[in-house]
């Protein structure tokens, strides 16, 4: 088992920027693939970054190209989500997931889910 804490969000101006962590314990996190998905209250959850085990693949959703970056220290268990130039439209609970198959963008593919943290954009 998994265990995946998210931390790092919080309350920004547009503009802005944030960095998101997630924590692992439990099981193996180098052998892991970790990507961050977010839901906007009314909306379906929505793939942002996702990074294979050894970051040599990396992909991003369209919305967030050129303004986020997704990262990993294996040695430290975590992995990362830089977010600058937050826009209003960014708002949303950030949850960062783990798969043990295929690196992928379909949330239906990860394993293991952390709670969430908010990230709130005001205009």
């Amino acid at each position: 088992q998994v265990q995946l804490i998210e931390s790092g969000g919080g309350l920004v101006q547009a503009g802005g920027s944030l960095r998101l962590s997630c924590a692992a314990s439990g099981g193996t996190f180098s052998t892991k693939h970790m990507a961050w998905f977010r839901q906007a209250p009314g909306k379906e959850r929505q793939f942002v970054a996702a990074i294979n085990k050894w970051s040599s693949g990396i992909y991003y959703g369209d919305s967030v190209k050129g303004r986020f970056t997704i990262s990993r220290d294996n040695a430290k268990k975590t992995v990362y989500l830089q977010m600058t130039d937050l826009k209003p439209e960014d708002t949303a609970v950030y949850y960062c997931a783990a798969d043990s198959g295929i690196l992928t963008t379909e949330s239906s593919t990860y394993d293991y889910w952390g709670q969430g943290t908010q990230v709130t954009v005001s205009s």
